[in-house]
């Protein structure tokens, strides 16, 4: 029975309960009828909304949240590669490497032994201090209209899509507009589950917040900007090394404050190898 919902902001929360259901049973088959029942929309009718709200259709969301979890197990376990292919949904690991290859550019054994991960992890085993880009910016503060995550950091993505969807269904999504991931806990010291973030976009004055968006505020002052080229599963390796070797090896401060990210394109429409992304660590002022 459908809900007697009206307005364009009611089709977003109904597609946010999709994308939610998706990320919390990517393990189990996903049957597009179940799918219909959870938006409390029209089976004939409810995944052309979908497709046209979000720029994909439900099996390419699956199927790209599943190698994107993949790729993580690849970058940061050592799960075997026959585990990692049944987890994403494969019969075979050759079916699995197709895929694999297809969306990152290398198979999984070679991603596993030399994605940017591996780069980043080789040279700080070997104590080298590369060059990978890092800038040193004075930024203003940053106002943000942000949806609260809670979890895994490598499923932000489920935030994001509420709160696209709803800025969406509002109108409010302007050109141009700065997509900000803000991350507030270590994932080295804090359990997954309970790993806090925020999904936003920067805005203006002239914008009108409502639930279920957030105002959040990022901190002004002079930030480390590490530009990562490459899939969001490398991007702890990319901490690792930025915490570990440069901050100590450039003799700057950590200041106390969250890191984030600015995403400089979208993942939906972007092979993973070609995404790009801006880490932000806030440096302590140096007294002279």
């Amino acid at each position: 029975m459908l809900e007697n919902f009206g307005g364009r902001t009611n089709y977003a929360k109904r597609l946010a309960r999709v994308t939610a259901y998706i990320y919390e049973h990517l393990d189990e088959d996903i049957d597009l009828a179940a799918l219909a029942e959870v938006a409390c929309l029209s089976p004939w009718h409810w995944h052309r909304i979908y497709h046209a709200l979000y720029g994909e259709t439900v099996a390419t969301t699956v199927r790209r949240l599943r190698l994107q979890r993949a790729a993580a197990d690849l970058a940061n376990t050592t799960l075997a590669i026959e585990d990692i292919a049944r987890r994403a949904h494969y019969e075979t690991v050759p079916s699995f490497s197709r895929a694999f290859r297809a969306a990152y550019g290398l198979p999984p054994a070679q991603y596993r032994e030399q994605g940017s991960h591996a780069r980043f992890a080789e040279h700080a085993n070997a104590g080298e201090n590369p060059m990978f880009p890092i800038e040193i910016v004075k930024l203003p503060a940053l106002r943000l209209a942000a949806v609260d995550h809670v979890g895994a950091y490598i499923e932000i993505g489920r935030a994001f899509d509420q709160l696209f969807g709803t800025l969406a269904a509002r109108g409010q999504i302007t050109p141009g507009v700065r997509s900000i991931g803000v991350y507030l806990d270590d994932p080295s010291a804090v359990p997954e589950e309970r790993l806090r973030a925020h999904a936003g976009i920067v805005i203006d004055d002239d914008f009108t917040m409502a639930a279920p968006l957030e105002p959040i505020t990022v901190q002004a002052g002079t930030y480390a900007v590490l530009r990562h080229k490459g899939p969001y599963a490398d991007m702890r390796a990319a901490y690792d090394w930025l915490f570990g070797e440069w901050l100590v090896r450039a003799g700057h401060e950590a200041d106390d404050a969250p890191a984030f990210e600015e995403y400089l394109n979208n993942p939906r429409d972007t092979p993973p190898g070609e995404l790009r992304t801006n880490i932000h660590l806030k440096l302590r002022e140096r007294t002279p």
